[in-house]
């Protein structure tokens, strides 16, 4: 294998997966660990040599220019009254709870167990903040408006990740959205949502991002998860919460005295890959049922594409083998072949299967449903090679 059991070994081994990475003339998905930092500036550059990105004017101070740039723009993307921006996604998240919990007067959250917030987050709503959360459900999908209405307690805040990333980047219908916060409101309680992801939200729902949005108070947004940002995040809601938060983000540390580079790449990301969205999300569709009948096809024993038909332009895949062994076969891939298909494995739920997740976006778009197949066997081959040789 081309791990190693010390941190010396664990960084040849990232070493040599960036590099295959790199190397290859096909990638199902790129991914920012390869990403070499003069290219990233690179592409800086020339997002800040285009006029439309205020390139000729001056670096921020604490929040200023290109950033006030990007929250108006997020919030007019959104149909909200304002946005902040905010370094981290966790503290946009804790921030909003927070100013949600002293105006409701109520300290608790209700939210899935899987959720970002609970599983992510190192339980920064309970230290920090002192909330508390209740779980409407615990199977791997989104809750239900009958269990929201019939939560035997009180809660103040409904937070809803859209897509859940953990039970697999899944959605509810739009009816069963509409349902959700209709059944929170009837419990007096406003509604966030963990929209990190929500960019890629709307061919599911049939709707614009405005529309969904409208149905919470309160919507975070990430801008590295889609829009192949650099980092940072917006919280968008009512003037007076966003001022609010802009408060606290002080008082966290968010703060900064300079975030151009972040901004710059987060506006980029906008113009760029946003519009782009709905056609990966489509061909994500295209990719998974070809990655199923590949398995399928080569007697890959237990596998499952979850879902079977994407919700958003990324999903699981699941596989009944050692993760190391699924690294290891991949890194061999495209080693050998020049063909990146997956990258990192774990093993988050039964002994014996390991679990993956695949993004569909612009290097997939080229890859056929006979290209996905040949890249499945060639994967496949290495893996039984990999099984045969450990015993």
């Amino acid at each position: 294998m081309d791990g190693g059991t010390d941190g010396d070994g664990k960084q040849a081994a990232r070493a040599r997966r960036i590099a295959a990475w790199h190397r290859s003339e096909r990638t199902l998905a790129h991914g920012p660990a390869e990403g070499r930092i003069a290219d990233r500036l690179a592409a800086l550059a020339l997002t800040a040599d285009d006029p439309s990105y205020g390139g000729d004017g001056w670096v921020d101070v604490y929040g200023d220019g290109v950033v006030e740039e990007l929250e108006r723009r997020v919030a007019t993307l959104l149909g909200m009254e304002a946005a902040a921006f905010f370094p981290t996604g966790t503290m946009a998240q804790q921030i909003a709870l927070r100013c949600w919990a002293g105006r409701t007067g109520v300290p608790v959250v209700a939210v899935h167990p899987l959720a970002h917030l609970e599983v992510h987050e190192r339980d920064a709503y309970l230290t920090v903040s002192g909330l508390r959360a209740v779980h409407p459900t615990s199977e791997p999908r989104p809750p239900t408006a009958e269990e929201v209405r019939d939560l035997d307690e009180p809660f103040g805040t409904l937070a809803l990740e859209l897509p859940l990333r953990d039970a697999g980047f899944v959605l509810p219908s739009w009816e069963e959205l509409v349902a959700v916060v209709e059944a929170a409101r009837e419990r007096d309680a406003v509604v966030h949502f963990d929209g990190a992801r929500l960019w890629e939200c709307t061919a599911h729902f049939g709707r614009e991002l405005p529309e969904i949005a409208a149905l919470a108070d309160s919507v975070y947004v990430s801008f590295y998860k889609s829009l192949d940002g650099i980092s940072g995040a917006a919280l968008a809601g009512p003037e007076s919460l966003v001022a609010e938060a802009r408060a606290w983000r002080h008082r966290y540390g968010g703060q900064l005295f300079q975030q151009w580079p972040a901004a710059l790449a987060a506006l980029a990301g906008l113009d760029r890959e946003l519009p782009r969205l709905p056609s990966y999300v489509a061909h994500a569709r295209v990719v998974a049922e070809a990655l199923r009948k590949a398995f399928t096809a080569a007697g890959a024993g237990w596998s499952r594409v979850h879902p079977e038909v994407p919700h958003t332009h990324q999903f699981q895949v699941w596989l009944p083998y050692p993760a190391a062994v699924l690294d290891e076969a991949g890194v061999r891939l495209a080693e050998e072949t020049r063909t990146t298909l997956f990258r990192r494995w774990q093993e988050p739920g039964p002994p014996g299967l390991a679990m993956t997740e695949v993004t569909v976006a612009s290097p997939a778009l080229e890859w056929t449903a006979e290209d996905v197949t040949a890249a499945v066997d060639a994967f496949l081959a290495r893996v039984r090679e990999l099984m045969r040789r450990d015993g």
